[in-house]
């Protein structure tokens, strides 16, 4: 499973995403231009010292991290506010890329067309959107579920005390 993001432009929210990869076993990808440098204060805070746990790629281009992923074989699962279908009605792969825009703009209608599958998180009538990374842990926790990823099962195989 990967999570892949789309020009981040808000550092606290990628550390965060990068933080939960790192936890999860979840490769990361970056698809520059980010906004912001890795070396920001509020990037390396919000992924505190786990920065250096997670496999992350980050890719120079969109053409770039196209070419990666069609050597990889992986579908794109894109998820946005215009999605098609639920992202609870999609059965998921364990090559899976999910793919999360800029917080100030999507993706772009290119990066769009490129998915194979466009999906939305349902939100209340009359509601933006949700917080990206808020997004990615509720989209990697349903993909991992249903994939039966390793850390899906680690809380409950827990011996009781």
């Amino acid at each position: 499973m990967h999570i892949a993001l789309f020009q981040p432009d808000i550092p606290q929210n990628t550390g965060t995403i990068l933080r939960l990869c790192a936890c999860l076993g979840v490769a990361a990808h970056i698809i520059e231009p980010a906004g912001f440098p890795t070396s920001d204060r509020h990037f390396r805070r919000a992924g505190m010292d786990y920065l250096d746990h997670v496999a992350l790629t980050r890719h120079d281009s969109w053409q770039k991290f196209q070419q990666w992923r069609n050597e990889a074989g992986s579908r794109l699962v894109l998820f946005t506010t215009k999605g098609a279908g639920s992202y609870l009605d999609f059965s998921y792969r364990r090559d899976d890329v999910l793919l999360f825009g800029r917080e100030s703009a999507g993706v772009t209608a290119e990066v769009a067309s490129a998915a194979d599958a466009r999906l939305a998180i349902p939100i209340r009538p009359g509601l933006r959107s949700l917080n990206v990374a808020m997004a990615a842990a509720m989209a990697l926790g349903e993909a991992l579920r249903q994939t039966d990823h390793p850390m899906a099962g680690e809380i409950g195989s827990r011996e009781k005390v």
